[in-house]
């Protein structure tokens, strides 16, 4: 029986960075893996970041899990029916919460025979939960509306376990109060601090995964109402470009890394003007190489995800996802005219093959299970 391992977070997490981890370490033991991701449109950059880092990997785009239930199961099916995976992991859509009752119980209630569910954990970004679970603390405000950091705190509450991400950035003083605003938030729910890219905490969560413990013990009390204006309180913009070098002058021979990094750069300066950022990230690659950058909150240094094999020649495919609490379609404008003016210090031209702006609708899951549920 394939098991699936729900990672849940708000958006910026880091999931992808861990489920990567989690996925080359289940392949080193022997154990075939698929991979899930899941988005509201398409073109992203961790669905092919994964694939060519070898994964099976499905996307469910379009809407999040729980409003995408048969689809979710379909992805499944189709991953198990390519090399029957042991384990798939899946990356729901950060923003969405209530997960335990319309993904996990589901899954538990409806498909119980064919999969089996791993403990629900979920992933804290370091940079929002001291901010978000600071209080009343006017200092430490988030730069999300009062709706998204409901949904933040939601996804602590539902938890089976919680995650502090990028506990190689932390102290052990500031990991030990961050574990104890969680743990007044969500009493109770076990918290490991972990650093994929460094390793602390990984096997922790593998243990997790593989223990008896219950999958969705925790359905939660919520108002879809003010879930909803949370959701559509992000911008949410996927564009995907093509770069073509000039044949008479421009650059042919090009360091992914400084293009994406510059993208990204140009792109979060200006979106910092209107809101906070939650999730911003783009990917440059060419057959050869491939390189991937982004930004976890406003303020913040752009960080390369990939170090090696980013030197490549043209064409070069760009994709950007970006999440903030702002505008959509300004957001896109910036995301345009900051691939432009990247593309144009290169020579050559660019290309727009697709562009999505949004504000997430009003969730409305497929099934949901409540206490009353048998």
């Amino acid at each position: 029986m394939t098991k699936i391992v729900l990672i849940g977070g708000f958006l910026g997490a880091g999931k992808t960075t861990l489920i990567s981890e989690l996925a080359r370490r289940y392949q080193a033991a022997g154990k075939r893996v698929g991979i899930i991701t899941n988005d509201q449109a398409d073109d992203l950059v961790d669905t092919n970041n994964l694939r060519a880092q070898g994964f099976n990997v499905g996307e469910v785009a379009g809407a999040c899990f729980c409003c995408s239930f048969d689809n979710l199961v379909e992805t499944a099916d189709r991953l198990v029916g390519d090399n029957q995976p042991d384990i798939l992991l899946a990356e729901p859509v950060g923003s969405c919460t209530d997960l335990v009752a319309t993904v996990v119980l589901p899954l538990q209630n409806l498909l119980g025979d064919r999969f089996e569910l791993a403990a629900f954990g979920v992933l804290l970004k370091p940079s929002h939960g001291r901010r978000i679970l600071a209080g009343d603390d006017a200092s430490s405000a988030s730069g999300f509306s009062a709706q998204a950091e409901y949904i933040f705190t939601k996804q602590l509450e539902e938890a089976d376990y919680v995650m502090i991400g990028r506990r190689d950035q932390l102290s052990d003083d500031e990991v030990a109060a961050l574990t104890a605003k969680i743990n007044e938030a969500a009493p109770g729910v076990p918290v490991v601090a972990v650093s994929p890219l460094r390793g602390d905490g990984v096997d922790e969560v593998i243990g997790y995964i593989e223990s008896s413990m219950t999958a969705g013990r925790r359905l939660l009390e919520i108002d879809y109402d003010t879930y909803a204006i949370g959701e559509a309180d992000l911008g949410w913009v996927n564009l995907a470009a093509t770069w073509t070098p000039d044949e008479n002058g421009g650059a042919t021979d090009i360091d992914l890394n400084a293009m994406v990094q510059r993208l990204v750069a140009a792109i979060a300066n200006k979106a910092s003007e209107h809101g906070e950022i939650a999730h911003l990230k783009a990917s440059a690659s060419t057959g050869q190489a491939r390189a991937v950058a982004n930004v976890v909150a406003s303020g913040h240094d752009v960080d390369l995800g990939l170090v090696a094999l980013t030197q490549g020649s043209g064409p070069v495919d760009l994709i950007v996802n970006a999440r903030v609490s702002m505008d959509p379609e300004t957001l896109l404008a910036i995301s345009q005219t900051a691939l432009q003016s990247t593309c144009d210090s290169l020579g050559g031209a660019v290309r727009i093959t697709s562009s999505v702006s949004l504000r997430p609708g009003r969730p409305t899951p497929t099934h949901r299970v409540t206490a009353g549920t048998s």
